[in-house]
């Protein structure tokens, strides 16, 4: 009987691979060979607040593609492999949606019988852009917004056995307003492929009716002290912080009340250091415990402040602190949005350190909450852009803006003003990020004053950088250039830091790892690895005397090549690493200690 049920396994594994393989003839990652259809990015999706019940929803579901406005399929097209967008070689599929179509999702679930009793909130990480869910045929709600994570409680639309999920997205990518980062309908230079519908986990967790929705931490470590708040219907919430087995603080609140716990001789967060505090928050009614998560905390601090040469510098944990980086798009060659395992989620970041920097400006795209605990835990900085969306006015880069900034329209200012609040609380209590960008390049770029402002009074703990190559106000933190190839510092702000935000952009192609053989583009090209690294240094020799003079960060053009880019650090295959790594570390961490 036993080698009954071994074959029939056996059977249903081979039949389920055999519904599903990589689409396409693109580069692929060595990880995309890794990949299990019946066992998709399996690590638990929300480190920063986890519970110890949920279930993976992720692998074969049926999709189809129709035109905009028409009713669910009766008959499917085919298999999708959930996480990848439809238009990624991961999926299986690798078509294009468009704006005059929507794409159709489907598949069944059981709920586990230990869960009877409980309240089944169905999670989504990611979907771009207007996803409308239904349970057992009845819409449950629908989200807009294709960065942060959602959830319905789906418990009322429960039957018994096997239940029937349906997911609906439609998405314009740059024909309308919302934010999309580099997606574009007809990829080319430095704009990529689009991406549609599903690109993060879904999956199912079993909570109480009173149970805690989210928690907000916020450390001072000038009063030793970090403050916690916990989203929670009614009861009382305790927090505990530990150092391993050591209770470093604990208190208790009503659910909704900020709690100031006291933490002695902090242990400070750093690139160098990045110490994290483990945290269990727990919620009681009437005496009974009533939910349970395990979170982390860390105790940094990000400000600015007059040098002896009163050059405003940054600094972290009140030293300061030069922030050195590559700008990171998180976009690759199989999975498009989507890393193809955790462990190549987490390479990007390695491999970031391994070059020497501290900071990774993460571009006009925000990641899955992974990869925000990856940088929690290898200690590394993260500049956080706003995705862009919608047009752009003028571009005024050398001085402060003097045209009419962008009139949006009312439906995109209220789009851009809900996504952004959602992405800013979806990150809020991550410790590696330590700058807000609302704004890149004066795309989608308006009222930038008032933006910038509110960014700043809803996040106080972090700094604010308005607009990462202008337009220009007098506002928020930070000045931020951009130049292409090598440094430059054509403009200065007396009373903000002042960063590079973009040079380089080195272009090296290789073949073997180009995703268009006959078709690459950087900003300057050379033919082989020892002149790119001496081109390099070169330029980072040049930053030195920049950083002496007032800048306080800068900003290196990229981690990888994406797509036709080819100016990346490592090829967007990841499989060779393109500049000598010893070298570049060794000027790198140069560069880090400037200003200590």
């Amino acid at each position: 009987m036993r080698n009954l049920f071994f074959i029939a396994g056996l059977l249903i594994s081979i039949n389920i691979a055999a519904q599903w393989k990589p689409a396409g003839d693109k580069i692929k990652t060595v990880w995309a060979d890794q990949i299990d259809p019946q066992n998709v990015l399996p690590e638990y999706p929300r480190p920063i607040l986890e519970r110890r019940d949920w279930q993976n929803l992720n692998g074969l579901w049926d999709y189809a593609v129709l035109p905009a406005g028409q009713a669910e399929p009766g008959v499917f097209d085919g298999k999708i492999l959930v996480p990848f967008a439809v238009e990624s070689s991961l999926s299986g599929v690798q078509k294009e949606v468009g704006k005059d179509n929507e794409l159709w999702y489907k598949r069944t679930f059981t709920v586990p019988s230990a869960w009877k009793n409980k309240n089944i909130l169905l999670h989504f990480g990611a979907v771009d852009w207007k996803a409308d869910v239904f349970i057992n045929d009845v819409k449950i709600g629908t989200h807009t917004g294709g960065y942060t994570p959602f959830y319905f409680d789906i418990t009322p639309f429960l039957k018994s056995g096997e239940q029937k999920l349906v997911v609906r997205v439609w998405d314009g990518t740059n024909s309308g307003y919302q934010p999309r980062g580099k997606q574009v309908s007809k990829p080319e230079s430095i704009w990529y492929t689009s991406v549609t519908g599903i690109w993060q986990t879904v999956w199912l967790e079993p909570v109480n009716e009173k149970h805690i929705a989210a928690v907000k931490t916020v450390p001072d470590i000038d009063k030793s002290r970090l403050s916690v708040q916990v989203d929670a219907p009614s009861g009382i919430v305790e927090v505990k912080i530990t150092d391993g087995r050591t209770i470093v603080a604990s208190a208790k609140a009503v659910a909704g009340q900020t709690l100031e716990l006291p933490i002695p001789d902090a242990k400070l967060w750093s690139p160098e250091s990045p110490f994290l505090y483990d945290m269990e928050i727990s919620l009681f009614h009437n005496g009974k415990l009533t939910d349970k998560v395990k979170s982390y905390c860390a105790m940094r601090k990000i400000s600015t402040k007059r040098d002896t040469h009163e050059i405003v510098r940054l600094q972290l944990n009140n030293k300061d602190y030069f922030q050195f980086g590559p700008l990171d798009q998180g976009w690759w060659p199989d999975g498009l949005y989507t890393a193809p395992t955790d462990e190549a989620l987490l390479y990007d970041i390695r491999k970031t350190k391994d070059y020497g920097f501290n900071m990774i400006r993460k571009h006009v795209k925000v990641e899955p909450a992974r990869w925000y605990t990856h940088c929690d835990r290898i200690g590394i900085l993260v500049w956080q852009d706003m995705p862009s969306g919608d047009r752009s006015p003028h571009w005024q880069s050398h001085h402060y803006f003097t045209a009419s900034e962008l009139q949006r329209s009312p439906e995109s200012e209220a789009n851009y003003r809900k996504e952004w609040k959602e992405i800013i609380d979806y990150l809020y209590s991550q410790p590696s990020i330590v700058i807000w960008v609302p704004f890149n390049e004066a795309w989608g770029q308006f009222k930038t004053p008032e933006i910038a402002e509110w960014t700043k009074t809803y996040d106080p703990s972090r700094l604010v950088n308005p607009a990462s190559g202008g337009n220009f106000y007098h506002t928020g933190d930070i000045l931020d250039l951009h130049n292409y190839p090598g440094p430059a510092m054509y403009l200065y702000d007396p009373e903000r830091a002042n960063v590079l935000g973009e040079y380089g952009g080195i272009g090296l192609a290789l073949e073997g790892h180009l995703w268009q053989p006959d078709r690459n583009w950087g900003y300057v090209q050379f033919k082989n690895s020892d002149e790119v690294t001496k081109e390099y240094i070169k330029y980072a020799g040049q930053l030195k005397n920049f950083i002496k003079n007032g800048f306080s960060a800068a900003v290196y053009t990229q981690t990888t090549d994406v797509e036709i880019e080819v100016n990346g650090l490592i090829t967007y295959d990841r499989k060779v690493i393109k500049l000598d790594e010893e070298r570049v570390k060794k000027i790198n961490r140069e560069i880090c200690r400037m200003l200590e």
